[in-house]
């Protein structure tokens, strides 16, 4: 539920120059946080080849209402179903978190059986936490569902991914971290996502894990994000991208690598930021193991199928390598 934008979050930054990927070239990423649904299939061989080996894919507002029941289970599914093959074909590890998003809280009637259905898709292969849930008006049915689902990520084990209101960001994220709290999560268990300066701080000193989305002309830009990094290092701290049917940006994450380094930030503080802190936070479902990811130059057949179908359309050729087409 990235994408209903206020002026409010808009900070104007002076453009940078086009960064080369040149300097990380080499490097591993995780971006915990990107609506692959919203992309294109050029865009997952994009990541790969910018050095993307893993991703989560949270469920998320699709941009209009869904009026059924049926549309939210269809969804759940495609996105441990067709999304984490389409992933697959280009060597990049799919994970999902599974949740109601605030926005949709607020049709009470269909929130309901949405809640009667989540426990069929929260405990499925490649499901690492609830979300992204939180708020987004601060209403009370979103409160309701807030709630409804931290009790349900503590009967789960799983770990909560957060999504922090465009309106009013810092009060909506301290109410967020409060009720946490208040359900007895630990903060360890919680991914606060969409931060910026002022709210960076206080989810770090509570022991959250503090991610920053990097989205154009909104939530936090490349070279803002650089000088977080410099502020409060690398601990608990982890970039994504969120990139969906807006103007986003799946490459924002090796960019924001790429610029770290230039400015001067250690190869050991950017792998922490754009990587291992990733997996540490979410490796708490017990369903992500590195290994099925951290190597390079995997085989690859794109001419698997899925449900009788393939990424491929009429005359393609499958690619059985990782050889890159698109970043030389």
């Amino acid at each position: 539920m990235c994408c209903t934008h206020s002026f409010e979050e808009v900070k104007n930054e002076p453009l940078s120059p086009p960064v080369s990927l040149d300097g990380i070239k080499g490097m591993k990423f995780f971006d915990p946080h990107v609506h692959m649904t919203s992309r294109t299939t050029d865009d997952y061989q994009a990541m790969a080849d910018a050095g993307v080996v893993a991703l989560i894919e949270p469920a998320f507002w699709l941009g209009q209402p869904r009026t059924g029941i049926d549309t939210f289970r269809d969804y759940y599914s495609s996105l441990i179903g067709w999304e984490r093959f389409r992933s697959s074909q280009f060597g990049i590890k799919h994970y999902c978190t599974i949740g109601l998003n605030s926005r949709e809280a607020n049709n009470e009637a269909l929130a309901e059986q949405v809640m009667e259905i989540l426990p069929l898709f929260i405990y499925k292969e490649g499901v690492v936490g609830i979300g992204e849930i939180g708020f987004d008006d601060q209403t009370p049915a979103e409160e309701k569902y807030y709630r409804a689902q931290l009790e349900l990520a503590k009967e789960a084990g799983l770990p909560v991914q957060i999504h922090t209101p465009h309106r009013d960001k810092k009060g909506g994220t301290k109410r967020s971290m409060d009720i946490a709290i208040e359900h007895g999560l630990d903060p360890r268990m919680v991914i606060v996502d969409h931060n910026n300066e002022e709210t960076v701080k206080d989810v770090l000193d509570r022991g959250f894990w503090a991610a920053f989305t990097i989205y154009p002309f909104t939530k936090m830009g490349n070279e803002r994000m650089v000088e977080i990094a410099k502020q409060y290092g690398p601990e608990h701290i982890m970039v994504n991208s969120a990139a969906d049917w807006g103007i986003s940006d799946p490459l924002a994450v090796p960019k924001t690598a790429a610029l770290m380094k230039i400015r001067g930030i250690s190869d050991a503080d950017i792998e922490l930021i754009t990587y291992r802190n990733a997996i540490t936070a979410f490796a708490q479902s017990g369903q992500i193991d590195e290994a099925d990811f951290a190597s390079t130059g995997n085989a690859i057949d794109q001419s698997q199928k899925f449900e009788g179908n393939t990424i491929l359309r009429g005359g393609q050729q499958p690619r059985i390598d990782k050889s890159s087409i698109i970043i030389s």
